[in-house]
């Protein structure tokens, strides 16, 4: 049986782009690889969520990976701290946070301070706040990101966030989402602790140096997506197959530590447009030619550029991959598959309802006409258009596995 790669580009899909003749950065870039590994397989279009459904990283990545995301899906923090290694108990709140950059009047100016690379000196003078018995534990994540939990008693993730999720507005006040007094006294807890950080990353030497050199000072604590720990069956309980995770950004890490994969550490594999794609991919194929049947290797790039507005920015690195992408090319003892979690027009600067292409290549694979990894060649493929739940059935059944329904 073949070991299975499933690469997944964060944000691969796009719309044309006029300076690129109406191509996608995807469809102007030079990709020979993927062009030549799309030719030996067969192609597609998928939508995580369905069909016009616009969906989060990590809703579209819990359904391509077979977890319907209506009955898994907790709330994003709870994922994002698991993949820092943060230990949840029993009660706990957890949630996502960026450190950005608020006037004194609150508005948002920039919700990632500049992309600030290192959150870790200014977060560590936040860990260990307390009001009203709650306290707060944060870590860093990649970038200008950063796992929050609240610990405490009679807490609730029934909270909205305080990041507004745009520029130009002002913070949102955390609110209850519900009538029970758990999550009045979380919101209530949650606005204070925010308050108290903001005033401590305000005054911040860093900050005040970051002023001094015409930086966006990182001010704030936006947090979203409270969640709460649920205990799920695993990957290889549900597959058969013993599975690893290679990313760099702690949201993919923490996928992987929620569906019970294995979260393996490669020097290099940053979650940045830096990240080292060839050590991811040669960490995946070591792992595989050892004691794992499956690899899920994420790359996150791609998203950021979109997210940026940087169509050229987003071809160069969708180069850069394909050049690593090499190893990947005549390997009988795999069944690689690409596709991207969910597009992100550069147009848009966010995500969208587009779909994105994906391709299966392996032995027994049932090729198609398609010659090139694109947005638009792929709707020629033989695998149509798929939703994520549908992927690794298809896995499942290109590996021999499939169970038998009926006689």
């Amino acid at each position: 049986m073949p070991k299975v790669i499933l690469l997944i580009l964060d944000g691969l899909g796009d719309r044309p782009v006029a300076e690129l003749s109406g191509l996608t950065p995807l469809e102007a870039a030079a990709t020979p690889n993927l062009d030549k590994l799309a030719t030996q397989g067969i192609c597609g279009l998928q939508n995580a969520l369905g069909v016009g459904q616009r969906p989060g990283s990590d809703t579209s990545h819990l359904a391509i990976l077979g977890y319907d995301p209506h009955l898994y899906y907790t709330g994003r923090g709870t994922i994002e701290v698991a993949g820092l290694g943060m230990r949840l108990e029993a009660g706990d709140v957890a949630l996502r946070g960026n450190l950005g950059t608020v006037t004194d009047d609150l508005l948002v100016v920039d919700r990632r301070a500049g992309r600030i690379s290192d959150t870790g000196p200014f977060v560590k003078d936040l860990d260990g706040l307390s009001f009203e018995g709650v306290t707060l534990h944060i870590k860093p994540g990649t970038g200008h990101r950063a796992g929050i939990i609240l610990r405490g008693p009679s807490l609730s993730s029934h909270i909205s966030d305080n990041d507004p999720h745009e520029v130009g507005v002002r913070i949102h006040e955390v609110k209850p989402l519900d009538d029970s007094a758990e999550a009045a006294f979380t919101a209530r807890v949650a606005n204070h602790l925010f308050t108290e950080a903001h005033r401590i990353l305000k005054h911040h030497p860093l900050n005040q140096e970051r002023v001094a050199q015409g930086k966006p000072p990182a001010n704030y604590l936006l947090a979203r997506g409270a969640g709460f720990y649920k205990k799920v069956e695993t990957f290889q309980e549900r597959y058969r197959l013993k599975a690893c995770a290679i990313a760099g950004g702690g949201l993919y890490k923490g996928l992987g530590a929620f569906t019970g994969m294995d979260v393996l550490k490669v020097p290099g594999a940053t979650g940045l447009a830096n990240t080292d794609i060839s050590a991811k991919f040669q960490a995946a194929l070591e792992a595989l030619g050892g004691a794992y049947d499956f690899a899920f290797v994420h790359v996150k790039a791609t998203d950021a550029f979109g997210e940026d507005g940087d169509f050229l920015g987003k071809k160069s690195f969708i180069e850069r991959l394909d050049q690593s992408a090499q190893i990947l090319l005549n390997r009988p003892d795999l069944l690689v598959v690409v596709t991207g979690d969910h597009s992100t027009p550069c147009a848009l600067k966010r995500h969208s309802g587009d779909p994105v292409p994906i391709m299966m290549v392996g032995e027994g694979v049932r090729t198609d006409q398609v010659t090139a990894f694109g947005e638009r060649s792929c709707t020629q493929g033989g695998l149509g258009r798929l939703t994520g739940l549908m992927i690794m059935p298809e896995i499942i059944n290109l590996l021999g596995l499939s169970p038998l329904i009926g006689n």
